[in-house]
């Protein structure tokens, strides 16, 4: 079969090839076979595959946490109700392994997906469709203002849009200033504010006098200082990403008039979370799928052979998303 492959750590550009590999084999005792039928490229890929994370990965490595395949076959000590997955599709998840055309996973990481939603929807069901919703639902309930950095991102355009749709919220968007990117929806923010912009930290007090209640950020490093600043007394910044490659300054965690900061990690959730719960994570991300929201603009289209070439162009770093079918 085909796989794509990182033999080292290193940018996913340029260490990742495609190849003929082994078929997977029969599943183990407690596996499930799955055929791939559609995954993507996540920065969660390229983390792992820079080796940000040596003790929990080894190479050479099939990387890909985001994906959806068909069950082939089942081990005999699948349980018999999981058995009757075989023919169905399900997002395999608990660790990379989507960039090939057959995998075994423990049937226990397998989350059946609803029949009703294709599989380019449902390949991008898992990483920030529900970092969007399990961040709106723990941290915004009550927010009555929110800023979202890196606004031109995917997952921002989720969080803009289940602001708007669920909190009846418009968000102030931060962005880099890049020329050429834009927000995705800009009916959904209340204002977009570019950091090239020196004055930007006067133009957030201007658009929000009393400070956003609740931060939404993926970017960290230095930039995490004026967020906490801007923050209105007691509020949150909620730090899901750290796209600078930098920590947040120290003196962003003193508490200063009652603010806080909140570290999520989807994998935390997910991997805490008994595994006969994992279905049950996903029914309102599944839910809102159906509504027509979470919808993930698709850029490029490819099979397993035009991934690599793919990786390196800057296609998929935006709003949209790279969609690999790994039988083309």
């Amino acid at each position: 079969m085909r796989a794509a492959v990182a033999d080292r750590p290193g940018p996913l550009a340029e260490v990742v090839t495609v190849r003929t590999v082994p078929d997977p084999g029969p599943p183990g005792p407690t596996e499930l076979t799955i055929r791939m039928t559609a995954t993507t490229a996540n920065p969660s890929d390229a983390v792992t595959v820079s080796g940000a994370y040596p003790s929990r990965t080894s190479f050479p490595l099939v990387p890909g946490f985001e994906g959806v395949g068909v069950v082939e076959d089942a081990g005999p000590d699948v349980p018999a109700g999981v058995r009757d997955l075989v023919g169905r599709r399900v997002l395999p998840l608990g660790s990379p392994g989507c960039w090939q055309q057959r995998r075994t996973v423990e049937y226990s990481w397998c989350v059946p997906v609803p029949a009703d939603l294709d599989d380019r929807t449902a390949c991008f069901s898992y990483i920030n469709p529900l970092t969007a919703s399990l961040m709106l639902s723990r941290y915004c309930r009550d927010a009555r203002s929110v800023l979202v950095t890196a606004a031109t991102s995917a997952i921002a355009g989720h969080l803009a849009e289940l602001l708007t749709e669920l909190h009846g919220l418009r968000p102030v968007g931060l962005v880099r200033g890049t020329p050429g990117h834009t927000v995705a929806d800009p009916d959904r923010w209340s204002r977009v504010i570019s950091t090239a912009d020196p004055d930007w930290p006067a133009r957030l007090r201007a658009a929000v006098p009393d400070g956003p209640d609740v931060i939404l950020d993926c970017i960290g490093g230095p930039l995490g200082n004026d967020l906490v600043d801007a923050l209105a007394p007691g509020g949150t910044l909620v730090l899901y990403g750290l796209l600078s490659g930098e920590p947040l300054p120290h003196q962003c965690f003193d508490r200063c008039r009652g603010t806080r900061v909140e570290m999520f990690r989807l994998r935390d959730t997910v991997h805490t979370l008994p595994r006969r719960d994992l279905p049950e994570l996903f029914t309102p991300v599944f839910g809102l799928q159906r509504r027509g929201l979470l919808h993930t603009p698709v850029a490029a289209r490819t099979g397993l052979d035009g991934l690599p070439g793919l990786l390196g162009s800057g296609v998929g770093a935006g709003a949209g998303k790279i969609l690999v079918d790994p039988w083309a």
